[in-house]
């Protein structure tokens, strides 16, 4: 809210230095890069997790799905919550509580009450990420607040990338525990500079009726839908009835709470924000956008580490080369982009990580390091330029008190694009590899010319007829997993290119009204 309409409300305002103004900033992406860090930094970890507390490696898992169910359950509300509790004391407590749950995490002694912690963690650090995004609007004017916008849209990029980085090597440094304590001091830290900085500013609390209707179906469509993504695969979709059931129930309940929130006198998440062109166009592109950079995020080292030999570190580090130029191109595409028009700057985003993708299908089983790590570095020039567009759009023509629940929402479209993204892009890989294996190995026969070529090597380097054998079925596996690494990555090129059209369905100027709601 601008400091006219704190005015206004009776909350006075103190203008912030330029010093301040840099700090709170820097407070306000730290607490949204902790939250978001946290969805993938314990993804390495799972198997140290799980031998130490004494659980199968399937049951380990629900450590990462918990945080990701309870916070996707959670997002949605941050609007209610932010109007109930007021926007900076919102924002603290979850920062608080979050840390409190990260502490409970790393010092969990057996797996039930990490479990709960993570749920905590969930639950209570859920709005962190869309109150980081709203306050930072309303730090800066209209001219300035795209370069603000940029530098929290890195950490959106970042926090994904780093986080198995980060992971990998506190697990193997230390142990899986600082995965967690990790953010302590960091959580401190923010909740203190902004609760300094920002206290004085904070949005009138109102207090709305709890739709405790809206909630529960929330929770439940919502939590359905969740672990189906995250349970998919592993038991084969659409034949378990685990996942019909799921699926039933997710549907179910999601079109009641749809109904339901759309005729409520106070409904707990603001629906009809999707009757704005601008919102729904760029919460449905972002949602899409995230499918696409998900699955390249989680297929490329599991690619490398299952059939290129790459230690998970390693492999992180492939993956890191994708946030050199969002850290780069992050502030220099917010600070212009009020000059050029959004959707300009998404279409080249999105054509440029659509070129890479397609050139990356072109890959050979023998890639060096530095080849796959270059077009990482390149994708990371078409990922910096459509998330902040994309966020623009999205937010544009809304009033500065529907920024809270705009956020929310458009946060969690983005959430569910990752968990989407992630199911659906691990499971085609996995049914392409299958694929491939079937046609390749028909080929060959002891009565294939090449075959019997390669055999004749084989036995030349004093291989039995087994062991040469056993040798193909390695490089037939190693190619067929290649090939659909390519597919996937086919994927979400195509993906990348039919988001172009719908953004310039969107209609400019796209910046946040001024005013309230008066």
């Amino acid at each position: 809210m601008s400091a006219t309409a704190l005015a206004q409300a009776g909350t006075p305002a103190r203008e912030l230095s330029g010093a301040e103004r840099a700090i709170a900033t820097v407070a306000l992406g730290f607490g949204s890069f902790m939250n978001i860090l946290d969805l993938s930094i314990a993804n390495v970890s799972v198997p140290a997790i799980s031998g130490d507390l004494g659980v199968s490696y399937t049951v380990g898992t629900w450590v990462i799905t918990s945080y990701a169910v309870s916070e996707a359950i959670m997002l949605p509300l941050t609007g209610w919550l932010a109007q109930r509790f007021g926007q900076v004391r919102m924002f603290v407590m979850a920062t608080l509580l979050f840390t409190l749950a990260s502490m409970m995490c790393g010092f969990s002694p057996s797996f039930p009450v990490l479990l709960a912690a993570r749920v905590m963690q969930g639950v209570v650090g859920a709005s962190m990420i869309p109150l980081s995004q709203t306050l930072l609007t309303g730090l800066y004017p209209p001219q300035k607040r795209g370069m603000a916008l940029g530098l929290w849209s890195m950490t959106t990029i970042l926090a994904p990338i780093v986080g198995p980085l980060a992971g990998g090597w506190l697990t193997e440094a230390l142990s899986w525990h600082w995965v967690f304590l990790i953010n302590l001091p960091f959580g401190l830290m923010v909740a203190g500079v902004v609760w300094t900085l920002l206290g004085q500013r904070d949005t009138p609390r109102i207090k709305r009726p709890v739709d405790r209707m809206g909630l529960v179906l929330l929770a439940i469509g919502v939590g359905a839908l969740q672990i189906l993504l995250d349970k998919g695969n592993e038991l084969d979709w659409f034949g378990s009835g685990e996942v019909i059931g799921l699926a039933c129930i997710a549907v179910v309940a999601l079109s009641f709470f749809v109904v339901w929130e759309l005729t409520a006198e106070h409904p707990v998440v603001e629906l009809h924000l999707f009757a704005r062109r601008n919102f729904a166009i760029g919460a449905v592109c972002l949602m899409l956008g995230s499918m696409a950079f998900f699955g390249t995020v989680v297929l490329i080292p599991l690619w490398l580490q299952a059939f290129q030999g790459y230690t998970p570190l390693w492999a992180g580090k492939v993956v890191a080369f994708g946030g050199v130029f969002a850290v780069m191109l992050g502030p220099v595409v917010g600070s212009n982009i009020h000059r050029v028009d959004a959707r300009a700057i998404a279409t080249f985003g999105f054509t440029t990580f659509a070129l890479v993708a397609f050139w990356s299908t072109r890959f050979t089983p023998d890639v060096d390091y530095w080849t796959v790590a270059t077009a990482r570095l390149l994708m990371g020039i078409g990922i910096s330029c459509f998330f902040l567009p994309l966020v623009t759009i999205n937010l544009s023509g809304l009033l500065p008190t529907q920024i809270a629940a705009a956020t929310g929402l458009s946060n969690f479209m983005r959430n569910l694009g990752s968990s989407f993204g992630t199911a659906i892009m691990v499971s085609l890989w996995d049914h392409r590899t299958i694929a491939h294996h079937a046609d390749l190995a028909e080929r060959v026969t002891p009565y294939d010319a090449p075959a019997r070529d390669y055999l004749a090597q084989l036995h030349a380097l004093g291989l039995s007829d087994t062991q040469a054998w056993g040798q193909i079925e390695h490089t037939i596996t190693a190619q067929s997993s290649l090939m659909a690494t390519n597919d996937v990555l086919l994927v979400c090129g195509l993906i990348m290119l039919c988001l172009i059209g719908p953004i310039w369905l969107t209609r400019p100027p796209f910046t946040v009204r001024a005013g309230s709601d008066h």
